[in-house]
């Protein structure tokens, strides 16, 4: 069973969980922004961080009762009117041990509902070159590529890979 929820505390437990999912990602290969895994501690001081910003909505992802991925949405500050009717979609992972069952979709389509019931229109993503299962599932549910960096990440061993930008208009 899968279930996304959105999330502004941690309760007893979920921050461990959330943690292990993320070192697992990491692992992966994912990166969230590190080219080498770092501490535990310091993945978990992350995700605290990030219930403290005040425009990122947290949502959790669980399989079999497990938090096992998370997605953000950032909003942008309301001193940018010029873009104030998109959002932009952050770490959005699910961890190995429980992928292939339909959580990296589930997760983004609830962020998407909150983002229409907010009315904001337009969702703007990257991801590396790399993920190619997350850009297949991106461009299955309507997101359309508008650029391509080819200096998008660094990588552990100093090699550069590429990054594709998305964007999906929520209306109608």
């Amino acid at each position: 069973m899968i279930t996304v929820e959105k999330t502004t505390t941690f309760k007893r437990g979920e921050l461990d969980e959330l943690t292990a999912a993320t070192m697992d990602a990491i692992k992966e290969g994912i990166g969230f922004g590190w080219v080498n895994p770092p501490p535990k501690n310091k993945v978990k001081d992350y995700w605290k961080g990030v219930l403290l910003v005040p425009n990122r909505w947290l949502f959790l992802g669980r399989y079999k009762g497990l938090i096992a991925g998370s997605l953000q949405v950032v909003t942008f500050s309301s001193t940018n009117e010029a873009s104030i009717f998109r959002v932009f979609i952050d770490t959005h992972f699910v961890a190995t041990w429980a992928r292939g069952h339909g959580l990296a979709r589930l997760l983004i389509e609830e962020a998407e509902k909150e983002c229409k019931l907010k009315n904001f229109s337009h969702v703007l993503l990257d991801v590396r070159e790399t993920q190619k299962s997350a850009i297949k599932l991106y461009e299955q549910i309507g997101y359309k590529q508008w650029g391509e960096l080819p200096a998008y990440h660094r990588l552990a061993n100093t090699e550069m890979v590429s990054g594709k930008y998305f964007y999906k208009y929520l209306g109608e």
